[in-house]
C-alpha cells in the first residue's frame, strides 16, 4: 500500500479512535440500502447490480476510476437521473426505509432532505444572501426574521460567516473558488437535508481550499449522513468512515475505509488504491 496513504490511515485512526469497532457496533442505523440497484443509459450499463448499505451520520466515499459509475450512483441518490432521458432503473434503493423509486414519492421533498454538492461550484447570479435563502423561500419560507436566522446558521456552518458577513448582498460570484463551493454547501444545509451528496467537491480547489472543504465534512457528519465521490484516495482514507470501490458499474468491495485501504478483500481494490490501474 502507499506510505503516504498508510500514514493517513494511522493518524486518522490515532484521532478517531471510537470508530474502530464501528462494524460491530449495535448503534449503526442504516440510511439508505440499495439491492441489486443498477442503472442503465439506452442499452449501457451505468451501475450494474449493486448492493450496499450506507449508515446514518457516517461519510460513505465511493472511489473508482472515470467511468465507474460513481456519478451516476449518487446522483441515483436523489434521483437527479430522471432529467436523463433515456435513463433507467432497476432493483431497489432504499431511504429511511422508503423505495425512492415508488410512484407515490414526492421528488420535490425526496431532494429537499437529499442535498447535493457538484465538483463545480455553481453559485446563482445572486446576492451571496439569495444564494442561500433560495431553497428555504422555495419551500415556502417567508419570514425576513427567520430567512436570516437561516442564512447565518448555514453560513457559520461552513465557516464562512465571518469572511461574507458584511457583504452579504453583494455577488456570489465574487467569491473566491473556495468560497463559492462552501458557499453551495451552505445553500444545501439551508433546507436541512438528512443526506449530503457531494461529487468531487474540491477537485477544482487548491490545497488549501481543499483542506477547509475536508474540515468542514468532518464537521458535519456528526449531523449529516454524507456520500462523496473522489478520485483522491487520500482525500478518501483522511474524511470517510466506509468505502465502496467501483469499477465498470460494479461494486468490488465495500467496507471499513481502514480495512479498505490497509487491508482490502479483493486484489482489484489493493491494484487500484495502489495506483496499479485506473
Amino acid at each position: 500500500m502507499n506510505i503516504s496513504i498508510k500514514s493517513v490511515i494511522e493518524k486518522k485512526e490515532s484521532l478517531n479512535s471510537d470508530l474502530r469497532n464501528l462494524s460491530n457496533s449495535s448503534i449503526n442505523q442504516t440510511i439508505i440500502r440499495a439491492k441489486k440497484f443498477s442503472v442503465f443509459y439506452g442499452d449501457a450499463i451505468g451501475v450494474n447490480k449493486v448492493t450496499l448499505d450506507i449508515t446514518k451520520n457516517l461519510v460513505t466515499a465511493i472511489i473508482g476510476p472515470s467511468g465507474c459509475g460513481k456519478s451516476t450512483f449518487l446522483r441515483a441518490i436523489n434521483r437527479m437521473n430522471d432529467l436523463i432521458p433515456c435513463c433507467k432503473n432497476a432493483g431497489t434503493l432504499y431511504i429511511d426505509g422508503q423505495d425512492i423509486y415508488s410512484r407515490d414519492v414526492d421528488v420535490v421533498n425526496l431532494r429537499r432532505n437529499v442535498g447535493m454538492v457538484f465538483q463545480k461550484s455553481n453559485p446563482f447570479p445572486k446576492s451571496i444572501f439569495d444564494n442561500v435563502a433560495y431553497g428555504p423561500r422555495i419551500h415556502g419560507i417567508k419570514n425576513k426574521g427567520q430567512l436570516n436566522e437561516i442564512v447565518e446558521r448555514s453560513l457559520i456552518r461552513t465557516a464562512l460567516w465571518d469572511e461574507v458577513k458584511d457583504r452579504l448582498h453583494e455577488s456570489a460570484l465574487a467569491l473566491s473558488g473556495g468560497q463559492q463551493q462552501r458557499l453551495c454547501i451552505a445553500r444545501a444545509l439551508a433546507i436541512n437535508p438528512e443526506i449530503l451528496l457531494m461529487d468531487e467537491p474540491a477537485s477544482a480547489l487548491d490545497p488549501r481550499s481543499t483542506a477547509r472543504i475536508e474540515d468542514l465534512i468532518a464537521e458535519l457528519r456528526k449531523d449529516y449522513t454524507i456520500v462523496i465521490v473522489t478520485h483522491n484516495m487520500q482525500q478518501a482514507a483522511r474524511v470517510s468512515d466506509y468505502t465502496a470501490f467501483l469499477y465498470e458499474g460494479i461494486l468490488i468491495e465495500f467496507g471499513l475505509t481502514k480495512d479498505i485501504f490497509t487491508n482490502p478483500n479483493e486484489k482489484q481494490t489493493e491494484d487500484y488504491i495502489t495506483g496499479r490501474f485506473g
